[in-house]
């Protein structure tokens, strides 16, 4: 399995970016997405459930990011608004060898599959 994310960049604070997640054939579900900041353990952000779509979300960014997936193009995205200076880091997508349950969702751990990351900068 190869994650390939891509759309990070440098935005203001309160802008907006999208990143994506081109996976190839994987079987494991959820799609998740977890950053990185300087200093700092990797963190849960969101995650999909690959076929009915099921989402969660740290409460550090409900509200403003959405997770969302294209089945048909094997692509995940993270929809991030109202960008803040704390939203910081690398952001990766990963996704499990099997089907986690809800409660797995958040742990770094349960992920087999890693993409290289890529690194969103919030600063004025």
């Amino acid at each position: 399995v190869q994650l390939q994310a891509s759309g990070g960049g440098l935005v203001q604070p309160g802008g907006s970016l999208r990143l994506s997640c081109a996976a190839s054939d994987f079987t494991g579900s959820p799609m998740a997405w977890f950053r990185q900041a300087p200093g700092k353990d990797r963190e849960f952000v969101a995650a999909i459930r690959w076929s009915e779509g099921t989402t969660r979300y740290d409460d550090a960014v409900k509200g403003r990011f959405t997770v969302s997936r294209d089945k048909a193009l094997n692509t995940g995205y993270l929809q991030m608004n109202s960008l803040k200076p704390e939203d910081t880091g690398v952001y990766y997508c990963a996704v499990p060898r099997g089907r986690l349950i809800i409660s797995s969702f958040y742990g770094p751990q349960y992920y087999d599959y890693w993409g290289q990351g890529t690194l969103v900068t919030v600063s004025s």
